[in-house]
């Protein structure tokens, strides 16, 4: 792949960061949980479409933006400087259940431009571009970060869901934030985990699930899917 084609492909990740708001279908949902001055972690923030999102919704709050792909955060920047997000953060690293270092893997799709959005950790991919990345803990970060509240938290990061949650309790306990997550069955696999693990450390700290896209209440898992995860009392 050539200079030329990476920085074609990148201009025109940048285009649609700046130029298009998506998930706006998710707001009524989002809403009630997020109000203006919440504090809310985007976790795998991507291109920023959520982080946008969640800037406007909560704007004397703040937004963290967890993003470890160096490509990803060389469009997730200047999005949202572009946007005017001045209440989002970004933070250059992703969460785990340890703290460490792993490898993420970005694969090529079949037309040359780096697939960011499905960039993961675990299993090696054929034809990926890797990249060393830090891992945290949400548990550690809010130590660090001296978080006194905690609103709303997005996670969508190929898998790796339940290890950011386990690394999480003690900071989900004390703030019972909701919890939005993608859950796909094929990608927690990958990951060593699967969706019932991620019911299984929410479930004992008072976490109900609704399902996307009507958020009707669900007990368990009933399918690949976004899902909204709320607290009890």
């Amino acid at each position: 792949m050539t200079s030329l084609a990476v920085r074609a492909g990148w201009l025109r990740h940048l285009a649609i960061a700046v130029s298009q708001q998506h998930h706006r279908e998710l707001v009524p949902a989002f809403r009630p949980h997020v109000p203006q001055d919440a504090v809310v972690l985007d976790v795998g923030a991507h291109a920023g479409q959520f982080a946008k999102l969640f800037a406007a919704l909560a704007p004397r709050g703040q937004v963290h933006a967890f993003e470890p792909s160096a490509y990803a955060r060389s469009v997730l920047k200047p999005a949202l400087s572009l946007a005017r997000a001045r209440n989002v953060r970004v933070h250059p690293f992703g969460l785990s259940d340890t703290p460490g270092a792993l490898t993420l893997h970005t694969p090529i799709k079949r037309g040359g431009d780096m697939g960011f959005g499905i960039a993961h950790l675990g299993p090696p991919a054929a034809g990926a571009v890797d990249q060393t990345v830090e891992l945290r803990t949400l548990d550690q970060f809010a130590s660090d970060a001296g978080l006194t509240r905690l609103d709303f938290i997005k996670a969508d990061i190929e898998g790796w869901e339940a290890h950011m949650l386990k690394g999480g309790l003690a900071t989900l306990r004390r703030f019972k934030p909701a919890v939005f997550l993608e859950v796909s069955q094929p990608h927690l696999a990958r990951a060593g985990s699967s969706p019932e693990q991620v019911w299984d450390l929410l479930a004992p700290l008072g976490y109900r699930a609704r399902k996307a896209p009507g958020f009707e209440p669900v007990d368990g898992f009933t399918g690949d899917g976004d899902y909204l995860f709320l607290a009890k009392g």
